[in-house]
């Protein structure tokens, strides 16, 4: 054989290696991609994405804090936004109305803008997405509403940062979820990663980020959600300690010992005093809600207005006390320093209760953690100063009091006692105190538990009709839609036409548009073993019929959406 036919077989034979090895190359990128997309959580490829998540967060949640920082010095110019408070008794009063007031027309511009409703996006529609739409939330509407909160926590709104940052969140996971065709349990795991990146970014909180995303968000601990969304709490650690550094969010000026069994049943009264001071926080925002709801419908008032109106009520009340402007760190600070008389911390309660109502009410944005935290430390340190002040031989430092009171709070609120608790300890380092603080949120959880629907979001869903606190089998009824349930006329095993025009002609019906939360009661009622689903008729004309819904199809349905999630949830 001639050199050159030796040298075209070898140049032939590496060509087919090459276009072999692209092949094979390629059908494992495909397995991969299959892989991520349909059993995700389990595989390490996801945790490399649930990485790339928790980083993208994390830039997302110190973003959003450096630009709160950014846009509130250069409005209030000032140097110093941790004593944002102290410097507004040097501004000029027209200046405190003013900011607030226009932050709040920008909002409502913004929202009417880019919303169907006005509503800002927050941690309560990321568990909605979690529980019913497989991982997603809204984007354009999210990420107007994180706008809308920045402008807020800039301008003078009395929230918190972390709603609008876990949203945000949500819309990076919803994002990444939809490039990678992620079906609802890879999705709803990347949003968990999300969640528990920002929260981690937020706070430094990497054990409580992690844990916040499976007690508040997916409300389960399933070991295959773990390891990524712990990967991706790590990530947004690492960003938040790169830009900020490695520090508490509060620093505690002394020691806080606890006098042990002497002192532990005031910890026992102050979980109880906390739950009812978390409940009034709750309904009060409730209440101003329903409130402005009444006020704009009665006086006509357009929608875009409504967090003007806010932000000039916020304007007022800080003219007197500038504590309730903004996030209110410096006052939570100033509770765990104890730097504050009793009157002083019960009047600041109270009112920090009203601006987050007015806030809330007023659709300016922003959540509800940050708030908690500041009413939980004034209501512990009230407490504690009490407490001391009677049985000052047995007792500590009123601050411990104050520590815990914060934890009880805002666990309450969030109905979350187990990453609540870790975020108290990680956000002021003081891990010498965990029986008091566990405690006091013990005690607050549980009471509370009983007069809301168990936090305050999932009583802000159940306002909505989301009946999710009452587990999966009050919420997945609602899933699913009779049309995609029925039987149409021309199946194999369709109803009988005229049986259905008798139930027509009873009453007996259901619209297309209807789920099977609602056809369940009809069929406890009637026991009939199907109904008729119609289409809605113009004027006088009769509905026209396109199927029915059998019993059975519709609690196989349930079973196996129920199954489904318990295998989700103990995998």
């Amino acid at each position: 054989m001639s050199v050159e036919k030796v040298n075209a077989q070898w140049r032939a034979n590496v060509k087919e290696f090459f276009k072999e090895s692209l092949n094979d190359l390629r059908e494992e990128i495909g397995r991969s991609y299959d892989l991520v997309r349909t059993k995700g959580p389990s595989q390490f490829q996801f945790w490399l994405i649930a990485l790339v998540v928790g980083a993208a967060s994390g830039c997302a949640a110190v973003a959003f804090r450096l630009g709160i920082e950014l846009l509130q010095s250069t409005l209030y110019r000032t140097d110093d936004i941790n004593h944002l408070h102290t410097h507004l008794g040097t501004v000029n009063w027209i200046w405190v109305i003013l900011i607030p007031t226009v932050g709040g027309l920008l909002v409502g511009l913004l929202l009417q803008r880019f919303t169907p409703d006005g509503r800002v996006r927050s941690v309560a529609d990321v568990i909605e997405g979690a529980a019913l739409n497989g991982g997603r939330v809204e984007v354009k509407e999210g990420l107007a509403s994180a706008l809308a909160s920045l402008i807020t926590l800039s301008s003078g709104g009395s929230t918190g940062r972390e709603g609008p940052v876990v949203h945000l969140a949500g819309v990076l996971a919803t994002r990444m979820s939809g490039w990678i065709h992620a079906d609802a349990i890879s999705g709803r795991n990347l949003l968990g990663c999300a969640v528990a990146a920002a929260v981690s970014a937020s706070f430094n909180a990497p054990i409580a980020g992690a844990l916040f995303a499976l007690e508040v968000v997916l409300r389960h601990f399933a070991i295959h959600a773990f390891a990524p969304i712990v990967v991706a709490s790590v990530a947004g650690t690492v960003v938040s300690r790169l830009t900020f550094g490695d520090v508490s969010e509060f620093v505690l000026s002394s020691r806080t010992f606890l006098q042990f069994y002497a002192e532990l049943p005031a910890f026992f009264i102050l979980g109880l005093v906390s739950g009812l001071v978390a409940v009034v926080l709750m309904r009060a925002i409730f209440w101003a809600d329903q409130l402005g709801n009444r006020l704009e419908a009665a006086l006509q008032f357009p929608a875009w207005s409504r967090p003007m109106i806010s932000g000039f009520l916020l304007g007022g009340i800080a003219l007197m006390f500038p504590h309730i402007i903004g996030v209110g760190y410096e006052t939570t600070a100033r509770a765990l320093a104890g730097d504050m008389l009793l009157y002083e911390a019960l009047v600041f309660v109270v009112l920090k209760i009203i601006a987050v109502s007015i806030t809330m009410a007023g659709r300016m944005g922003g959540g509800v953690f940050s708030p908690a935290l500041m009413v939980g430390g004034l209501t512990g340190l009230a407490f504690g100063l009490i407490a001391t002040g009677i049985f000052p031989s047995v007792s500590g430092e009123a601050t411990l009091y104050a520590l815990a009171g914060m934890g009880a709070v805002a666990a309450a609120v969030l109905g979350a006692p187990i990453s609540t608790t870790l975020i108290v300890f990680e956000l002021t380092g003081d891990w010498h105190t965990g029986l008091a603080v566990m405690v006091a949120v013990s005690m607050s959880t549980a009471l509370s538990s009983r007069m809301v629907s168990q936090s305050f979001f999932l009583t802000l869903l159940a306002r909505r009709n989301l009946q999710l606190a009452a587990g999966p089998q009050a919420y997945l009824m609602g899933m699913y839609g009779v049309a995609t349930v029925m039987r149409p006329l021309d199946h194999e095993h369709a109803a009988p036409f005229d049986q259905l025009e008798a139930l027509v002609a009873e009453g007996t019906v259901l619209q297309t548009g209807q789920t099977l939360r609602d056809a369940m009661p009809i069929f406890d009622r009637t026991g009939a073993a199907f109904v008729p689903v119609v289409k809605s008729a113009r004027g006088e004309e009769a509905p026209d019929i396109v199927g029915a819904v059998f019993q059975v199809d519709a609690l196989r349905t349930f079973n196996r959406a129920l199954a489904a999630t318990a295998a989700e949830e103990h995998s």
